[in-house]
């Protein structure tokens, strides 16, 4: 168990250490990134194809990174809104990684860049372990799945700094009981703020927009308790360092030598932790391994989707 925990440790050591550095990196070039996490079906592409296509009519420069297991949908539906697009398919990778995503980002997002949203695998166990650098990092979770969600997921819902509820337009049909789900939030994030959206009926539109505008621009952002004390303040010196072309215990195999962009070669067997320990809960020490592997890049425009290995 001890080995178990220290190897998690260490992998989110490596990634802290990665998230610092691209944090500064993107700092330096005026970009925010928005990292948002949820379920599958939760509603987060239709909200964040509705504010792509909101920014682009502002002039707002927004680019959008979206992650899936399998199939380019999700970027050739974000495609529509005009914005740059960017798949990368992690070939049964649960989660976006730091160091994986800035070598998915070289060469790629446009140098104006104000905004950048990564559209994280749909899962709320996984993805919420790690930093990718962010801003902000908001959880969707849409009425249909149930009002004790974060209670369900308290480091998912727990880490975050702005929480959106979708679907709202059916949220009488499926008896949604906001003031449950509200204390239930508060419960696990004392102070975040919950918004109510509906990219069919149009309620919230530019919430998610203004939000991670204003956090790009200085304002305070919400500090949530759960956050860890290596989370968004891991320095690079207190674990390994962040570089590019290197091997990284934190990934997952490539047989054949499959190289992506960044040129990360990533060690076999990857382990991860899932609800690792954190402020005020309980420790989860189970690991995952990943003989997939993970990470193709497909940049997509309004025009054509244009494939390439990562």
């Amino acid at each position: 168990m001890c080995r178990v925990v220290d190897l998690q440790q260490a992998v989110l050591a490596k990634n802290d250490a990665c998230a610092h550095t691209l944090r500064e990196d993107l700092a330096a070039r005026g970009t925010a990134l928005v990292n948002l996490l949820s379920s599958p079906g939760s509603g987060k592409t239709a909200l964040l194809e509705r504010e792509l296509t909101l920014a682009r009519s502002r002039g707002i420069p927004v680019a959008a990174l979206t992650a899936d297991l399998a199939t380019e949908n999700d970027a050739v539906r974000l495609a529509r809104s005009g914005v740059p697009v960017k798949q990368v398919l992690t070939d049964g990778l649960c989660h976006l990684e730091a160091e994986m995503l800035g070598g998915h980002l070289h060469g790629w997002l446009p140098a104006d860049t104000r905004l950048l949203f990564i559209e994280n695998v749909g899962n709320l166990v996984c993805p919420a372990s790690y930093d990718l650098g962010e801003t902000l990092r908001v959880v969707l979770a849409s009425v249909t799945e149930g009002e004790d969600k974060p209670l369900k997921y308290p480091t998912a819902f727990g880490l975050a700094h702005l929480v959106v509820v979708t679907k709202t337009d059916i949220a009488e049909a499926v008896s949604f009981d906001e003031k449950e789900f509200r204390a239930n939030v508060e419960r696990i994030n004392p102070g975040v703020e919950v918004v109510f959206t509906s990219a069919r009926g149009g309620t919230g539109d530019g919430l998610l927009l203004d939000r991670a505008l204003a956090a790009r621009d200085g304002a305070p952002v919400h500090i949530p308790v759960m956050t860890r004390k290596s989370h968004h303040v891991h320095d690079a010196e207190d674990g390994q360092p962040c570089e590019e072309g290197h091997t990284h215990a934190a990934g997952h195999s490539h047989e054949a030598g499959h190289s992506h962009a960044g040129e990360h070669t990533h060690a076999a067997g990857h382990e991860h932790a899932g609800e690792h320990a954190h402020d005020g809960g309980h420790e989860h020490a189970h690991a995952h391994a990943h003989p997939t592997p993970g990470g193709h890049a497909h940049t997509t425009d309004p025009d054509t989707v244009a494939s390439s290995r990562s």
